[in-house]
């Protein structure tokens, strides 16, 4: 069967974050290979989380300006000022409400796909633990049955055919092949400390990546919420809910750059080890593996000779040899000495049982198994997790953008409310058009006494000087005089109302806001105080 390899083919996007200079602390650069346990490379990552908590620094400060901005400029209070400035904090909030909305969307695409990644890499890793484990049991399995079973078996065998020479040598030259097949299985690399290295590197990385993605999880649920609840209270205008959501926006401006320098690092040191794998790897299993034998498993190649064909075709020959022996020993033996047949058959099972393991070893042994899962969690790190990343970095600068303009329209939206507020508690308790005067004057309808809203003047004098003011009239609550009209015909609105007790200015020349009955109501009273005048002038 021939062997076919999907080659291994790094993302461009690895590339281009490999490309990123790397300086370290000393602002030296420094070699662009994947080295994690190198100090110098160390320091080039933390060099990218430097960057971006100079980001911070800076669009804080920028923020800490403007608001210094807004604090000492005097606004004009005109109205035409007023409605461009509602405008504007309108329109920001509704700027930072989308680009939030987008950032949350693209951070839980980056989030799922980073997860998906990383769970392809442990359950790579978890496979090729479980094949490892499985060449080790075989091979231990194996040996102690040559070395116990099988030296068990051909004791009690040289015991029963003391008397036959030829036979004695027969046991003795299967001893010699059950020597070569555990010295062949000696040879193979010893498994067990590169399983023990994955199964802790798979472990540890679930681990990790379980945290980083609740992590993840609770900020973009933490940045959906806070602005949920800032424009809740840029809608109902309430002042200590736009005052909380302005200190959450600023500990979530502060997590959105954290987030940031670290994906950041996280993305170049992953593209560093993405752009050329084969050589951490081969100098990772130096000394435990040899190189032709990890060269082997990464490349899986038709030009590469099976490093393990010697030893498995050497077991494979020992074991045949000895079935044979002990067909004819069965044969020819065991007419003769039929005590023996108990343990050459217990051999023949034996031998039966290795050949099997030998089969399910040179199965697991193959280079198809084992480069499968290394391709596949290749894949899965270069292209979805870095690609993930890539996203939550998006995401990250997305949410900044979106919080600092929503730290720049909650001070107005509260500058704008206190002046409301303001204006709202300069307004004269006695205005006739206050709504809470007109509650006032609800509440006490024989509060408003009847006041003549306009002076008579003779050739004699005055009204007032010549005979004492007149007696107060009470007016009928206002909603007596409405049902009164209504019974009457009448449309019980307010301008239907006598404007006598109102305390309301006098008609204005342009139009003549007084019904009928209001006129009609006026024209008797003039009358009426016309003919006491004049009985008064006649005494």
């Amino acid at each position: 069967m021939s062997l076919t390899r999907v080659d291994y083919i790094a993302p461009w996007w690895t590339y281009w974050l490999h490309n990123f200079p790397h300086i370290n602390l000393r602002f030296q650069p420094i070699d662009k290979s994947f080295q994690p346990e190198d100090e110098n490379y160390q320091q080039s990552l933390i060099f990218l989380g430097c960057v971006a908590a100079a980001g911070l620094g800076l669009n804080l400060l920028c923020l800490a300006v403007y608001l210094s901005f807004l604090c000492c400029c005097r606004k004009d209070e005109e109205e035409e000022t007023k409605k461009p400035n509602s405008c504007c904090v309108t329109w920001s909030a509704v700027t930072a409400g989308l680009i939030t909305c987008i950032s949350v969307g693209v951070g839980f695409y980056g989030n799922s796909e980073t997860n998906d990644g990383v769970y392809q890499l442990t359950y790579s890793l978890y496979n090729a633990n479980h094949t490892l484990g499985g060449v080790d049991s075989l091979v231990t399995g194996t040996m102690g049955n040559m070395r116990t079973g099988l030296h068990q078996h051909l004791a009690r065998l040289d015991e029963i055919f003391a008397t036959r020479g030829d036979y004695v040598q027969t046991l003795q030259f299967m001893q010699q092949m059950a020597d070569n097949v555990i010295k062949q299985l000696l040879g193979l690399p010893d498994w067990d400390e590169a399983k023990v290295d994955l199964a802790t590197v798979a472990d540890q990385t679930a681990n990790i990546e379980y945290y980083r993605w609740l992590t993840y999880l609770l900020l973009l649920i933490l940045d959906l919420v806070i602005c949920l609840l800032a424009c809740l209270g840029l809608a109902k205008q309430s002042r200590w809910l736009l005052t909380t959501m302005m200190v959450f926006g600023v500990l979530t401006l502060i997590l959105s750059w954290t987030s940031l320098g670290a994906d950041l690092a996280a993305a170049v040191g992953t593209s560093d080890f993405c752009v050329s794998p084969d050589k951490y790897v081969m100098g990772q299993t130096k000394g435990i593996i040899t190189a032709d034998i990890v060269h082997y498993y990464i490349y899986c190649n038709q030009t590469l000779s099976n490093p393990f064909q010697q030893p498995l075709t050497i077991f494979q020959r020992s074991l045949t040899t000895m079935q044979i022996q002990i067909q004819g020993l069965l044969q020819f033996a065991v007419p003769l000495f039929p005590t023996a047949e108990r343990d050459l058959l217990g051999i023949q099972h034996l031998l039966n049982s290795s050949e099997a393991s030998l089969h399910q070893l040179t199965a697991l042994l193959d280079c198809r198994g084992l480069n499968k899962d290394y391709l596949d969690a290749m894949v899965g790190v270069c292209y979805d997790g870095v690609e993930g990343v890539l996203y939550l970095c998006l995401f990250s600068i997305l949410a900044a953008c979106a919080f600092t303009v929503m730290l720049c329209a909650i001070p107005r939206a509260l500058r704008q409310i206190a002046s409301r507020e303001r204006d709202y508690d300069d307004i004269d308790e006695e205005d006739p058009f206050n709504p809470r005067a007109r509650r006032i004057g609800s509440r006490n309808p024989n509060h408003a006494n009847m006041h003549s809203f306009c002076s008579y003047s003779s050739s004699m004098g005055s009204q007032n000087s010549l005979h004492p003011p007149a007696p107060a009239v009470s007016n009928p609550p206002m909603s007596e005089y409405m049902n009164q009209t209504a019974l009457f015909g009448g449309n019980p609105r307010y301008e239907n109302v006598p404007l006598i007790g109102r305390g309301s200015p006098p008609p204005s020349p342009y139009r003549n806001p007084y019904s009928p009955t209001m006129r009609a109501t006026y024209l008797s009273m003039t009358e009426e105080q016309s003919r006491h005048f004049g009985s008064d002038f006649q005494a």
